[in-house]
């Protein structure tokens, strides 16, 4: 082999191992952005499954964080990272803007309906709130009615504005099993610490533990809404395309599946 064709062979391997070195420091592929989102606890089972949805098409991580609305509105107001903040009523939302915490595309998204659950073990038949018995007649001395609790959890302020409109507030305010959630008051009468709960429709659909009696009138409380907005705008590429998308037929499908109504018209 001549000394030229051994510089040149040389040269070959200096540029391969150049290469390869250079391509060992080109970056991975970015990782999937994420967006996070402070949700209402009656939401869960159908947001999850709106998320999957959403994933299966697109490039993303949405990432949901689940409690009451007041607790969420109270951990986004503290500073926590939320792209989206999901209310199951107006009141946490207004709260959330009223402590300087810049809120857009609001819409309200969804509907529910309020309910009246016990254990498949009670032997109660459906019962219509508001019609025949009261609801503290249903209840033994010692035992206490499971809900949200009505100072903060909107579940429990629907539910106290429907027992004020049926006139039995007075009676079952002193025997409220008070939850931090919807969705823990659900589990009380599940695990049959409470023989009777309210629950938002959703919810006692969501459980195979407990029955659902009956609705209470809709014209007993106010709406139950669902407004969603992004937090801190400008949002992210992310966070906007995954609001924009929950407004879309394609999501409200999902919901609707899970027992909610469209809020249609309202918000926009």
């Amino acid at each position: 082999m001549s000394t030229i064709q051994r510089h040149q062979r040389v040269f070959a391997r200096a540029s391969g191992m150049l290469l390869l070195g250079l391509l060992g420091v080109v970056p991975l592929a970015q990782a999937e952005p994420t967006v996070k989102v402070f949700a209402a606890a009656s939401l869960t089972d159908a947001l999850n499954a709106a998320i999957e949805r959403y994933e299966s098409s697109h490039d993303v991580n949405v990432v949901p964080v689940y409690a009451s609305s007041s607790t969420a509105a109270r951990q986004v107001a503290n500073g926590a990272p939320a792209d989206l903040y999901f209310s199951a009523n107006e009141k946490w939302m207004d709260w959330l803007g009223e402590q300087g915490i810049e809120l857009a595309d609001r819409q309200d998204l969804l509907r529910n309906r309020l309910a009246l659950i016990a254990s498949p073990h009670s032997g109660l038949d459906d019962v219509t709130p508001g019609e025949g018995q009261t609801l503290a007649a249903l209840l033994e001395d010692d035992q206490r009615l499971s809900v949200g609790d009505p100072d903060h959890v909107p579940a429990g302020i629907y539910a106290r504005q429907a027992l004020e409109s049926l006139g039995e507030w007075e009676a079952l305010a002193p025997r409220l099993a008070r939850a931090d959630n919807v969705r823990a008051a659900l589990a009380l009468v599940e695990r049959g610490e409470a023989p009777l709960g309210i629950v938002y429709q959703t919810d006692a659909g969501a459980s195979d533990k407990v029955s659902l009696l009956g609705l209470f009138p809709a014209d007993s409380h106010a709406p139950i809404t669902y407004p969603v907005a992004l937090v801190d705008p400008p949002a992210s590429d992310a966070a906007q395309a995954f609001r924009d998308w929950l407004g879309s037929d394609a999501s409200l499908a999902v919901f609707t599946d899970f027992g909610f109504s469209p809020a249609a018209g309202d918000g926009e």
